[in-house]
């Protein structure tokens, strides 16, 4: 597996000092990734700065927050919208790509485009409003360093799903559908809508982190000349490692189409380190999250983390309790074992295993092995006792701390320009 960098030890924690920072480039929201990395860097006495995307007015206008809206916001808070995308940027005749596609009915979306130009020059403008976004939020944040800090930037940007109406029953259809309704997803990314999106993921996903680091070159040498330091890491997916037939294996969700904008992430990374820049991509473990609950399946390999808890730490609380809080939520406690079985299943079918090869990721995904996933999901959720309570809640809150501490600590100084944290990891971390 070429270029493959999994991290297999827990980092040793990195010794921080009171007062220095934690850069949120991005929003924090609820049930996410970042949270695990906050309640780290707080653990570590760290000042976390935090940021927003900003709102769009009733004329679609980009604004800051308002006292209201920012009121139970922790401080220090940079009001300064780091929306990034074009969806909604104007061309050269006033129209947004958006606007193009709002009669579009579902019948006949793969006849819907946007104009080349017009995206080329959206995008264009998209680029420069968040550029000049993001030398304002620096300029504030240069007011909040101190001399011999380190100043941890998290990139928290992902998506670029365009805000149109024809766009999510088109998705739904490409991660979700079935039978009659299922639209191949390399049909889908192939047509002038997915192109679109291709597009728009990489401004949101990449291009930011890309911005990012070049806009923050001179406060960075700055802070190196007052005795400081800085790290960038980010967030990526990229498969990850979880026990199948009692073995770490590698596996993929399909399709994720967002696979190719994290390939750019992770290539600026890769870019930035060779100019001698601390960064980092972390590819981490799949969970549930608000945003990617559409990938309907995805958490299929999160229920074989509490083997690998039960593997590595067998008479751990965190193990004991974890078992006993899957078990509660279940409308038969002994179904644990059922569903090891169903998960076992799912990664033993040629259907999964032609779309998990780590040289071909990422991959569109085939009409079979999407039923077969949406099916596997499906049965395991049927098992618990209330479908809005899941196991994986109780399993993502494990990946987040995990992950927040991997980020922090190996993110200070990391050792390459890109990591994948898997379950072998995960549970190394466990405190």
């Amino acid at each position: 597996m070429k270029d493959y960098y999994p991290i297999r030890k827990a980092p040793q924690a990195h010794s921080f000092k009171k007062g220095d920072l934690l850069v949120l480039f991005g929003e924090l929201f609820n049930r996410g990734y970042a949270n695990g990395l906050v309640e780290e860097a707080e653990r570590n006495g760290m000042t976390i700065v935090r940021a927003t995307v900003g709102r769009r007015d009733e004329n679609q206008n980009l604004r800051t927050l308002t006292p209201e809206e920012s009121e139970n916001i922790a401080k220090p808070f940079i009001n300064i919208p780091l929306e990034a995308g074009f969806d909604l940027e104007k061309d050269q005749h006033g129209k947004t790509p958006n606007d193009y596609l709002k009669e579009v009915k579902l019948s006949d979306w793969k006849s819907a485009a946007v104009p080349k130009e017009s995206l080329t020059y959206c995008r264009n403008q998209g680029r420069i409003r968040f550029r000049k976004q993001t030398k304002a939020f620096l300029t504030e944040l240069e007011k909040l360093v101190k001399p011999g800090q380190h100043v941890h930037f998290a990139h928290l940007m992902a998506g670029g799903v365009p805000r149109t109406k024809i766009v999510m029953p088109l998705l739904n259809r490409v991660f979700k559908g079935r039978g009659d309704r299922f639209v191949p997803s390399r049909e889908f990314w192939e047509m002038g809508i997915g192109q679109f999106l291709e597009m728009n993921f990489h401004e949101v996903t990449a291009e930011t982190f890309n911005i990012l680091v070049d806009e923050s070159t001179a406060l960075r040498e700055k802070i190196k000349s007052q005795g400081g330091t800085a790290s960038y890491v980010a967030y990526g997916y990229h498969g990850t490692e979880i026990i199948i037939n009692n073995e770490y294996t590698w596996q993929s969700y399909a399709p994720y189409i967002q696979g190719w904008a994290k390939c750019d992430l992770e290539n600026y990374s890769k870019s930035w380190t060779a100019k001698g820049v601390s960064t980092c991509v972390y590819n981490c473990p799949e969970i549930l999250t608000n945003s990617s609950s559409i990938f309907q399946g995805i958490e299929i390999p999160l229920y074989n983390l509490v083997r690998a808890l039960q593997k590595e730490l067998p008479n751990h609380a965190v193990t004991k309790k974890l078992e006993a809080d899957c078990r509660n939520v279940l409308k038969n406690p002994d179904d644990l074992q059922k569903i090891y079985d169903t998960v076992d299943q799912f990664f033993k079918s040629p259907e999964t295993a032609q779309t998990s090869v780590y040289e071909n990721w990422p991959q569109h995904s085939v009409k079979e092995q999407l039923e077969l996933t949406l099916d596997t999901s499906d049965k395991i959720i049927e098992m618990h006792k209330d479908e809005k309570v899941l196991m994986t809640a109780a399993l993502s809150e494990v990946i987040f701390r995990s992950c927040g501490y991997i980020m922090l600590h190996d993110g200070a100084k990391p050792a390459n320009p890109v990591g994948w944290i898997g379950h072998d990891v995960v549970v190394a971390c466990v405190h």
